[in-house]
């Protein structure tokens, strides 16, 4: 007796393509997403387009998302090498004949202005998930030797444009490959005390290093000076201090419950700089207030936890690695930029995740949450 298939329905094949998508991880961010909609609206509907636009970018993110999330998290790593290299020789062709702006050379005209750096955000992990997969079962000193070489010819040259926001996310990608790989704690302590060291002498000696003339030699001139106003904010109040000033005043200023929708003092009359892009968490927090900003921080610490978790349960090491180090780019980002607004961190050019206005960052940020949607529909795939 035969039987006849029906055909799917145009209905089920599109349900089809949601299937596996990872919900707990899906919820944080909508949350996310409304809660940069709400802050948009009240700090930019003045402010041209920006609420609009942010929508707009939203959707594109969503879309990159939902379509990499098709992608198989093994056609993935065939396209990690030519990602990677793709983007180290655009890196070279900035450094080489890119486009010059604020005394930053950061971009480059290829029939349309990109900024190459953003790529590696996301071709870093990817390259180092291949390679320590490549040399999974056999890993020696020396693999972790060429991971460090392939992080740090991008970040050099990020470095070298300057762009010292863009090179510590990626730098902080690559570490997060390299911790999750099995970098040892006897490796990974040694530069941590540095640091500390170095932070506290920088404390200690500020006003010789901070004063007029003085040469770091490591950092540009600009650079040295936002370190110095993060310490001391006070000697340039109306100059280099002001952007760190004003978001303090702001966040304090909200106090528990907050000012109220809209009712932002600090963020209507313009004293907040860039209340629309890098200083929206100042604005955020003046109108919510520190009830507002700890649920804030709670959605991003869910959403940072619930990566982590899709990068235990992911099948393979290649997925495992690169799960972790995306789920650790929601991490910097957030970290860093609310660290700069607080005053804890100098000021340095990172968005606030699905908060802040910015169509790059939010391409990005598609990319990172479609990889991770890809690896957890993996791990049903192999589940089942």
């Amino acid at each position: 007796m035969s039987r006849v298939i029906e055909k799917p329905s145009w209905s089920s094949r599109f349900l089809h393509l949601f299937e596996g998508f990872d919900g707990p991880l899906a919820f944080a961010v909508f949350v996310l997403a409304c809660a940069g909609m709400l802050i948009m609206y009240s700090s930019g509907y003045d402010h041209g387009t920006r609420f609009v636009d942010h929508g707009r970018n939203m959707l594109i993110a969503g879309t990159i998302m939902f379509v990499v999330a098709q992608i198989p998290p093994q056609r993935l790593m065939t396209l990690a090498v030519p990602i990677y290299t793709a983007g180290v020789l655009l890196l070279i062709a900035v450094a080489i004949f890119g486009i010059t702006k604020k005394g930053a050379r950061r971009w480059l005209n290829v029939g349309v202005v990109i900024q190459p750096s953003e790529i590696l955000k996301i071709a870093m992990p990817l390259m180092l998930s291949w390679w320590f997969q490549k040399r999974e079962g056999q890993l020696r000193p020396l693999d972790f030797l060429v991971a460090a070489l392939l992080l740090m010819v991008p970040v050099g040259l990020i470095m070298r444009q300057p762009d010292l926001g863009t090179a510590l996310l990626v730098l902080s990608t690559g570490v997060a490959v390299l911790f999750f790989a099995g970098l040892s704690w006897r490796l990974i302590l040694p530069p941590v005390l540095l640091g500390l060291i170095g932070l506290s002498l920088l404390v200690a000696f500020e006003t010789q290093l901070c004063a007029e003339g003085v040469d770091w030699k490591v950092l540009h001139e600009y650079q040295r000076q936002r370190v110095c106003t993060l310490l001391d904010p006070a000697r340039d109040p109306l100059g280099k201090g002001f952007h760190i000033i004003q978001g303090m005043i702001a966040i304090g200023s909200g106090g528990f419950w907050g000012k109220g929708f809209m009712q932002g003092t600090q963020t209507h009359l313009e004293f907040i700089p860039e209340r629309t892009t890098d200083f929206i968490f100042a604005a955020f927090s003046e109108e919510f207030g520190l009830l507002g900003t700890f649920l804030l921080i709670i959605c991003f610490f869910f959403l940072v936890f619930r990566g982590l978790v899709i990068a235990k349960e992911a099948p393979t090491l290649f997925t495992r690695l690169l799960a972790g180090s995306v789920s650790m780019i929601f991490f910097t980002y957030a970290f860093v930029n609310m660290g700069m607004v607080s005053g804890i961190l100098p000021v340095v050019g990172v968005p606030l995740p699905f908060i802040s206005y910015g169509g790059t960052a939010m391409v990005t940020l598609g990319l990172g949450l479609g990889i991770l949607m890809s690896i957890a529909k993996a791990k049903r795939l192999v589940q089942t």
